[in-house]
This record gives C-alpha cells, sequence and structure tokens, in this order.
C-alpha cells in the first residue's frame, strides 16, 4: 500500500566517506566511550560532571548523523519533492510555510516544557546514573524517532492530529480510545504546564515583567518577517535577541523600581492572564505570535543551556550525588515513593520518552513545515536538543550538596520547618548536612528557607547557579538563581501555548466527525469555539488548584507522568501500524521496539499506582487508609483537618479510577493496532491509507539548518542570487 511519489524519493545514497569524516567520527566516538566509561565504571573516586556531558553530546552526535539520516532517508524516504501541507494548503491561519529555522525553534520550545527540567531534578533521588542511561538512550531510540515518525505521517495527511489518524488507520473503536485517551491527557498536561508556570512567576516583577516583553517582541518580529522585511531572518533574529537580552535586564530593574508593584500579581491574576493568553495566542494566525514568540524563546532557553554547559567543561564542578542510591532499590525515597523500575522512567518523561511530544508533532509542525526532508531536523534534532536540557538539569541536582539536595526536596511533613529538625532527618538518611549550611544556602540565594521547595524547579535554580558562580564568582550567586527561576517559567510558557492551539486542533478533529465545517481547522467559528473549551478546561482545573491546595489540578498532578508516556505508548502504536500498512514491515521495530518497552513500564507503573499495597504509590490503598481515619474520626497526616481527609480521600479515588481508565484506553489502542497490522500481513489488499494526494512542491529550501553546497546551489537557481537571511 505504498503510495510514494512517481519521483525518486530523494534518497541521499551511500557516499565513500572521506579520510577527515572518519577521523572526526572516531573521535567523537572515542569521546562518548570514555564518557561512558567514567561515569559507569567509577566507584568512590570523584567524577567530573564534564564526562556526563561528553557521553551526552558525542551519543547525540552520532544518533542525528547515522540513526537518524536512516530513518528519514531510508525507512521513511522523505521526498523533496512532494508538497507539504503548508504548501499546499497554506492560508496564513495555520497553514503556513514558514523557514525551518524559525519552525526548529517553534517546535523546541513547544515540546520542551516542565518535563526535561523537573523529571531529571527528582529522578536524581535515585542517583546520577540511572537518569543519565535512560535520557540518552530513551531519547535515541525512542523519544526523537516518535517525534520524527509522528511528524512525518502527520506531514502526509493534511496534519491530523494523533487521535484522528488513529481513528483513520487503526478503526473507529481504537481510534475512538485513542482520541478521547489523548484529549483527556492534553487537558491534564496544559492544566499542570500552567500550574508550573503560576508558581514560578507569583510574586515575581522580574520574571513577569521579561515574560509579558516576549510578546510585544514576538509580534514584530512576526510583522517583520510577514510584511517588512519577508525572509531576512538573520535580521529578525539579531533585533529579537537584543531585545529579548534588554527585557532580562530590564525585568531585574522593574524588579528594584516603583513598577514593581504592577508587576507583582497573585496567583489567581496570573490564572487570568494565562487563559487570556492561551485563548489568543490559539487563534491567531502562526505567523504573528505564535512562531516567532517560540523562536525567540529558543534562544534563551538553547543559550542558557549552552553556557551551562560551558560552565560545566569550564569549572569541572563534582557529581556529589551518589551514581546509584539506596532509594533505587529500597524504593522508599523521601522526593517520590516506588523503585527504579518503572518509576524513573516515569518521572523522567520528557527528555527520553514523551507523548505529550507527538501531539506537536501531529499538531502545528506539520502545517508549517516547508520540506518533508526537514522532518529529520525538527523532529529528530529538536527532541536531541530537549534531551540536553534534561541533561543539564540531572547536572544541575547532581552538584550540589546531597544533604541540601533532599532537604529541598522532601515534604515538610517528612522533615520539619526548622533547619535544625531537616538536618537531623536527612543525617538518618546518610546525607549529613548542619544546620548552619541549611541556613547559608538560603541566605547565598536571597531566599528565606529552602527547606521543602518541592516541584523541581527551586533544585534546578540552586544547581544552576552553583555552575555559574564557580565561573562568575560567589557574588552573583542570587542573580543567577532568580534568573533561572524566570528562565523555567518561560521555558514552560511556550509549551502552554502551543499545547492549547494542538488542543484546539484535536478537538476540532474529534468534532469534525460529527459537523463536518470543523474538519476545517481554519474555520473561525470553530477555531474560537474549540478554543474557548479547551481553554476553559485547563483553566477550571488551573483555578481550582490555585485556590485550593488539594484541589483542581493538584488533584491530577500525580498522574501527570504516566499519563504523558501513557500517550507515548498511542503515538509508538500508530506509528508502527502506519509503518506496517504503508509497505514497511521490515522496518516496524524501530517503533515496535520502543512500544513495547514503553507499555511495559507504564502499564507496570499504573497497576502499582491503582493496586498497590504501599501507600505511598498505591492510590486506592491510601484511599483505604484516609477513609479508615475518617471512620474513626481522627486525621492523618499530612492532612490538617477533616476536610483535608474527604478531600484526600476524593483525589486518591480520582487518581485511582483515572489511572485504571486511561491504562485499559492505551490496551485497548495497542490490542487494535495490533489487529490491524496483523489483517494487513496476511490479506494486505483489505487495507487502506489515508495519505493526501501528491502534488509536485514548488518550494525550494535546505533539509538541515546548514545548506549543503548542492542545496545552496538549489536555491540560488531556483530565485537567480544567493539566498538571502
Amino acid at each position: 500500500m505504498r503510495t510514494d511519489s512517481p519521483r525518486t524519493a530523494s534518497p541521499q545514497g551511500p557516499r565513500k566517506a572521506s579520510p577527515r569524516n572518519i577521523v572526526i567520527w572516531t573521535l567523537v566516538a572515542l569521546i562518548a566511550a570514555a564518557g561512558w566509561s567514567v561515569l559507569a565504571l567509577s566507584r568512590g573516586e570523584e567524577v567530573s560532571a564534564a564526562w556526563m556531558v561528553a557521553a551526552a553530546l558525542g551519543s547525540y552526535a552520532i544518533a542525528y548523523r547515522f540513526y537518524a539520516k536512516f530513518i528519514a532517508y531510508k525507512v521513511l524516504k522523505v521526498d523533496k519533492n512532494r508538497a507539504t501541507p503548508a504548501e499546499r494548503l497554506n492560508n496564513g491561519i495555520d497553514f503556513h510555510p514558514t523557514d525551518r529555522r524559525v519552525l526548529l525553534g517553534h517546535h523546541f520550545a513547544a515540546i520542551a516544557g516542565a518535563g526535561p527540567l523537573v523529571g531529571p531534578v527528582l529522578a536524581a533521588q535515585m542517583g546520577y546514573l540511572p537518569g543519565t542511561i535512560w535520557i540518552i538512550v530513551g531519547v535515541i531510540f525512542a523519544g526523537a524517532v516518535q517525534d520524527m515518525v509522528v511528524l512525518f505521517f502527520s506531514t502526509r495527511r493534511d496534519g491530523r492530529s494523533l487521535g484522528q489518524m488513529a481513528r483513520e488507520e487503526i478503526g473507529p473503536f481504537g481510534g475512538a480510545a485513542a482520541l478521547i485517551a489523548a484529549f483527556a491527557i492534553m487537558i491534564i498536561l496544559l492544566g499542570v504546564l500552567a500550574l508550573v508556570v503560576v508558581n514560578a512567576l507569583a510574586q515575581s516583577p522580574w520574571g513577569t515583567f521579561s515574560i509579558a516583553m516576549t510578546i510585544p517582541i514576538a509580534l514584530l518580529m512576526g510583522f517583520y518577517l510577514r510584511v517588512l522585511r519577508p525572509g531576512r531572518v538573520a535580521e529578525v533574529s539579531l533585533i529579537g535577541v537584543a531585545l529579548l537580552l534588554f527585557a532580562l535586564v530590564a525585568g531585574r530593574w522593574v524588579a528594584e523600581s516603583s513598577w514593581a508593584d504592577t508587576f507583582t500579581l497573585a496567583p489567581s491574576t496570573l490564572v487570568v492572564w494565562l487563559v487570556a493568553y492561551g485563548f489568543i495566542a490559539s487563534i491567531l494566525p502562526v505567523w504573528m505570535l505564535l512562531a516567532p514568540r517560540d523562536y525567540l524563546s529558543t534562544f534563551m532557553k538553547i543559550g542558557t543551556i549552552g553556557l551551562l554547559a560551558l560552565g560545566v567543561v569550564v569549572s569541572l564542578p563534582t557529581l556529589k550525588m551518589d551514581p546509584v542510591t539506596d532509594f533505587a532499590s529500597q524504593g522508599n525515597g523521601p522526593v517520590f515513593a516506588g523503585s527504579l523500575f518503572p518509576f524513573v522512567f516515569i518521572t523522567i518523561a520528557c527528555g527520553a520518552l514523551s507523548g505529550f511530544h507527538s501531539l506537536i508533532s501531529s499538531g502545528t509542525t506539520p502545517k508549517m513545515i516547508q520540506k518533508e526532508t526537514q522532518v529529520r531536523m525538527i523532529g529528530y534534532g529538536s527532541m536531541l536538543m530537549e534531551s540536553s536540557v534534561a541533561v543539564m538539569a540531572l547536572i544541575a541536582a547532581s552538584v550540589i550538596d546531597p544533604g541540601l539536595y533532599f532537604a529541598m526536596n522532601a515534604p515538610a511533613g517528612v522533615i520539619g520547618d526548622t533547619v535544625q529538625n531537616a538536618s537531623q532527618v536527612v543525617g538518618s538518611w546518610g546525607y549529613q548536612i548542619s544546620p548552619e549550611e541549611l541556613a547559608d544556602a538560603a541566605k547565598n540565594v536571597e531566599e528565606a528557607s529552602l527547606l521543602s521547595r518541592t516541584g523541581g524547579a527551586p533544585t534546578l535554580a540552586v544547581g544552576v547557579s552553583e555552575i555559574f558562580s564557580k565561573v562568575t564568582g560567589g557574588g552573583l550567586r542570587a542573580f543567577w538563581y532568580h534568573f533561572a527561576i524566570m528562565f523555567e517559567a518561560l521555558f514552560i510558557l511556550t509549551a502552554l501555548d502551543a499545547g492549547t492551539r494542538v488542543g484546539r486542533f484535536m478537538l476540532q478533529d474529534t468534532l469534525g466527525n460529527l459537523y463536518k465545517p470543523f474538519k476545517n481547522v481554519s474555520w473561525k467559528p470553530g477555531l474560537v469555539i474549540t478554543s474557548g473549551i479547551v481553554c476553559g478546561l485547563w483553566g477550571y482545573f488551573l483555578w481550582v488548584g490555585v485556590h485550593e491546595p488539594l484541589g483542581g489540578i493538584n488533584q491530577l498532578f500525580p498522574i501527570f507522568g504516566i499519563s504523558n508516556q501513557l500517550l507515548a505508548a498511542v503515538a509508538l502504536a500508530v506509528c508502527t501500524t502506519l509503518l506496517v500498512k504503508s509497505g514497511r514491515l521490515k522496518w516496524a521495530w524501530i517503533t515496535g521496539v520502543p512500544l513495547v518497552w514503553d507499555a511495559t513500564v507504564t502499564l507496570t507503573a499504573s497497576w502499582q499506582k491503582v493496586f498497590s499495597s504501599d501507600p505511598r504509590v498505591g492510590f486506592f490503598k491510601q484511599r483505604s487508609i484516609y477513609q479508615d481515619g475518617i471512620d474513626r474520626g481522627e486525621i492523618v497526616a499530612p492532612a490538617k483537618s477533616m476536610d483535608d481527609m474527604h478531600t484526600i480521600v476524593t483525589n486518591s479515588t480520582v487518581d485511582g479510577v483515572l489511572t485504571a481508565v486511561l491504562a485499559l484506553l492505551i490496551v485497548v489502542v495497542i490490542a487494535d493496532a495490533t489487529r490491524v497490522c496483523i489483517r494487513h500481513i496476511r490479506r494486505p489488499a483489505l487495507s487502506t491509507l489515508s495519505e493526501a494526494p501528491y502534488v509536485e512542491s514548488q518550494i525550494v529550501a535546505p533539509a538541515g539548518l546548514i545548506p549543503t553546497r548542492e542545496e545552496r546551489e538549489e536555491v540560488r537557481d531556483a530565485v537567480g542570487a544567493e539566498p538571502r537571511g
């Protein structure tokens, strides 16, 4: 059932490697091997964080150069001559051919949310080695593959959403399960992302001002590229970066001026602004706000992570966390309960494998990509960039004193609210830190206390300040800490606006099965209605969560990691089905093997979260304990009142039921996908593909970030001059 173009699918055939290339890639392989060897074999001696950077960057380079290229040209057979939806359906609203550099920035900013920053920090309680292995190996063979393959198949299907592709290619039964699961999970993810932004920006005039300024800067960049100077990407990049740096510096001026009160917003006020921004960003044309803002944010994200990596190489900080801690086998860690398998792989979602990415790869990006040949750079490459963020987050958590790490990430109900008590409890776990050291750590970053600053973001900020201050001097430690907090909020907000737009696409695709005008995702009544519904849903959970510490999105927070990885199983099941149905059966292992791993890990975690007898793990066991307390008229910690007891019982019940339902939906999707694959293998004539018909492309654009000599000549021949920008 192949529907390749009548022309050659533009494979980049095997070329004889030059001696120079052989030397370069041999050195890259040796650097990566040296990094892995030191990390894996060191026992008791000090290990520099630079070895983790070497292992990661060397592995990424080899994977992108060889494995990603093999998948793109040998397996998918990307075709530079085939017009993409952005070219065929260009309407200036959702479908718009976008320069690959801008789109790379948009896609990376959209997928890089809270996960790669927070997950590795929390997983550091198991030691730095398990997280490092999963982040790097997981992204190479699972996460980046999923993102690229979903992007390719969605591009071939007019930018269809993941759920709609499942419905069309797997069938109405499995497709319906995928649609319901994907949309429900999307609302949970958006609510959690928004809550992290609110917590980061509340009472922070510096962060609020700087992030607010990115909106008018992005609008200027959008109109500059669309109206004033079309195609001048380099010019608008310089202007945008200069204005962004000014906004960052001005943010601190504002925080120290009489304007501070204006930008010091309460959490409830931030909720209103976030919902309003999400709605506006969802309905405006992509070229006007969404794409340029994400592109702008990418400079700050990549710049900061790049500087952090450089800081590690220059200052050579030591990894103070153990390679593998006792909590990995005992499963009684204070940060999160559960053993290394499966919970490290659930806690570290984004950065290794994330279902949320598949929604972006089948949402905004396939409607904007110029050429099929760019899926390797944008799909696979962006995920490698995000994985590097996760590695740096893990380094930041591992270079600070382990005693401080556990004092920051253990709940107040466990370590108390005084430095004396925290020091004693953390010491009982085998990590010594004095009360004076805990007090000094807070003083150094100009915080009243660092105890029980759970959630990962403050720990990352402390680690960032630790690394940067070694380069710039200890006097700037507080500056780098607050810069990192603001940086995290910007990181997450860019995933929120793109996610809202993708949620709108998903809802339009679903409603389009009932009322056909909704299938046109740029139909204005439809986009306004569905944007309002999506913003209203995640906005409601966010509003309740901000006003009730145990309600709203806080109620759903415990299933964030599992739901994200369950969504990845849907994406990999759809990809595997499409590989089989499109005549690529011998390559189905590329997504099939990650699917088996992800399903095994996630369904195991789901089973444990629902039925475990450990009340810190099992939702229903936790429910029974608090219900028994209610029956006895006793208040069980950490509840502080009988109302809290009832809320915890409700939350545990909801989380347990939702986890079971989502897991069941994913089992249905995988089972139905398996049925379709077996049927195709036995009787391929019964299979149909919903692929859009071939149309010759008139756009000439490079496949990668840096054009090859052949691509420069092709562009020059097409426009009659050297390419600009």
